[in-house]
């Protein structure tokens, strides 16, 4: 007799899913906050990176205008008082004295006192010395340079009209002679070094237009009068329009070019620049 075949039954292989384990969240440092004045160490520097061995500061004799009382009130910096404000100290004023040693003073956190003195009320502040703020600082560095970002992305995506347009607020008539590559690396540097500017002058709708009506003069299609005051065309010598007083002239084409008489002017100075 045949022996009978045993039938194998394959059970169906689960995947076990992977559990990742989740990162740690970066957990900002907390602020201590005692009636609206965050306790920290805090650090001032004389501005224009003066380091004298010593530099003394006025510790008395000054005055804070306070907008809540409408008047000057007197400061000083006493040790043994916890006000800068003179009306409102007690008992005997032992005055302090503040000295920055090679150009920097560096303040504990306990010593509220004159940390307040020194950030709030001193009228010194921000014209002799200034604080410290990585913070802050770090911020304004990272803005910068999101802004160096944006501004060597979009001075990569111009065309060259446009690059000319922006260049020729930099360099002037220069831009007439320079190559298509010239003209790009620079525009390139200029977004790099300057990408606040570059980035208004990308968004200013008459920069092209003012760009056009430049080599329109250069190319002797557009006489501008001697005096700056007068634009008309080359060829017969007619009258286009007179410059407002205080305008600068091209930014006055440009606006002139937007008006139906102009726009026809301009359609006429585009054909002729192909």
């Amino acid at each position: 007799m045949a022996k009978k075949q045993e039938t194998v039954v394959e059970q169906p292989q689960v995947e076990v899913p992977v559990m990742e384990t989740p990162k740690p969240r970066r957990q900002e440092p907390k602020k201590q906050i005692v009636g609206g004045w965050e306790v920290k160490d805090r650090v001032y520097r004389l501005l224009d990176n003066r380091t004298p061995l010593t530099y003394t500061i006025k510790a008395r004799g000054l005055y804070f205008f306070d907008e809540e009382k409408g008047y000057e009130r007197e400061i000083k910096y006493c040790k043994n008082q916890r006000t800068v404000f003179v009306d409102e100290m007690k008992g005997d004023q032992l005055v302090g004295h503040i000295i920055f040693r090679n150009g920097i003073l560096a303040v504990p956190k306990n010593e509220v006192t004159l940390q307040k003195y020194l950030s709030i009320y001193h009228p010194k502040k921000d014209t002799l010395y200034f604080e410290i703020q990585p913070q802050v600082r770090a911020e304004n560095e990272l803005a910068n340079m999101e802004f160096e970002i944006d501004a060597l992305i979009a001075a990569r995506s111009v065309d060259i009209d446009m690059a000319e347009a922006i260049m020729r607020v930099e360099l002037g008539s220069s831009v007439t002679k320079m190559s298509s590559k010239e003209l790009k690396r620079d525009l390139l540097v200029f977004a790099k070094k300057n990408p606040m500017l570059f980035l208004d002058l990308m968004k200013d709708e008459n920069i092209h237009i003012r760009n056009l009506g430049i080599k329109a003069v250069e190319n002797g299609i557009i006489n501008l009068s001697h005096d700056q005051r007068t634009f008309s065309w080359a060829s017969n010598n007619r009258k286009l329009m007179n410059v407002p007083f205080d305008e600068h002239p091209y930014s006055a084409l440009a606006a002139w070019f937007k008006t139906d008489e102009g726009m026809e002017v301009l359609t006429s100075v585009e054909k002729q620049l192909k």
